[in-house]
């Protein structure tokens, strides 16, 4: 296979964003409008005209090179038109430039590495199909989120989806934005423009959950592409836990989309927590690999190792999500 390194400036766009379209692994984080919203940088592998790709993902730091797994791309890796096989995995992973001195990416779920060879993580996520009628769904939710929403509808909560989405990040911000202090200033505009750029691409829709006196308590960002909707940004209060909010609106879209070839992502997660609470609708667990190296010498090693601690620095910021 002929995989050749082309830098962002050399990209065709329109050739890339036909290869995640038509690629039958593909999603929406790669889509090249989207990575050049959510990353600064990134060029990219390819193979023939465009037949296969697969982003590079990149930042440099004190003249080292990496791969790094940017905010609200959930899965990235290897995406074709073609059969993925694991040789084709195999010659993309190998053709990574040697500049890149270690990596901590996400792959995607098509995208089977060799075992022995590569140091992988196993990502879950957490999926709902939502061909069927939404009573036969509700019927697979367990008996916390069915009591959970009749508390909500008992609180008079009520569902919009005519939210901007710097509402539902502001009562993010105010709530568990706060246990966040890397998530800079630029990083909401970042994910702010993201939304809509969704949106005017009609691949969103935004949620809110209010109370009574019509307070906003919970917020969602719903992406959609290739036949999932993606359960991107959420946002909830102290009320909202109280009331049951997260789960009355989660309800509120199984609702409106049930009865459609569609899925519901879950985009998560390894946090227990989170697994319980997305499994509660009767989603199923799904597996994901995350690709891990380091080609550094030992000195530059035991300095990154000391960089990360002392900076608390992780390289895959954070999912901004929390269990209701």
């Amino acid at each position: 296979m002929d995989i050749r390194l082309v830098e962002h400036k050399d990209l065709d766009k329109a050739a890339w964003d036909n290869c995640i379209g038509q690629s039958v692994n593909g999603n929406i984080y790669a889509f090249s409008w989207y990575l050049d919203i959510v990353c600064d940088e990134w060029d990219a592998l390819i193979s023939g005209e465009y037949e296969s790709v697969f982003p590079l993902t990149f930042r440099k730091k004190f003249g080292i090179w990496y791969l790094y797994q940017p905010f609200f791309t959930q899965q990235l890796g290897i995406f074709s038109i073609l059969h993925i096989t694991p040789q084709i995995v195999e010659e993309f992973l190998s053709a990574i430039p040697k500049r890149y001195k270690f990596a901590e990416i996400n792959l995607n779920a098509y995208n089977k590495p060799d075992r022995i060879k590569w140091q992988l993580v196993d990502n879950l996520n957490h999926e709902l199909d939502l061909i069927e009628p939404y009573e036969i769904l509700k019927k697979g939710y367990s008996q916390n989120t069915s009591r959970n929403i009749a508390k909500a509808i008992r609180n008079n909560i009520s569902i919009s989806s005519s939210i901007k989405p710097e509402e539902i990040v502001r009562l993010f911000r105010d709530n568990k934005g706060k246990q966040f202090r890397n998530l800079t200033e630029n990083d909401y505009r970042r994910f702010i423009r993201l939304a809509y750029e969704c949106i005017v691409n009609r691949k969103a829709i935004c949620y809110g959950a209010y109370t009574s006196e019509n307070t906003l308590c919970a917020g969602a960002i719903v992406v959609f592409s290739h036949r999932k909707a993606i359960f991107l940004f959420s946002a909830t209060n102290e009320t909202a836990k109280e009331k049951g909010a997260m789960f009355m609106l989660i309800d509120h879209f199984i609702q409106d989309l049930s009865g459609n070839h569609l899925t519901l992502d879950f985009e998560g997660s390894n946090d227990p927590s989170l697994a319980r609470f997305y499994k509660s609708f009767g989603s199923v667990c799904v597996s994901y690999p995350g690709l891990r190296f380091n080609r550094l010498s030992l000195h530059f090693k035991m300095l990154n190792r000391v960089y990360k601690i002392v900076r608390n620095i992780n390289f895959t910021l954070p999912m901004v999500k929390e269990r209701p």
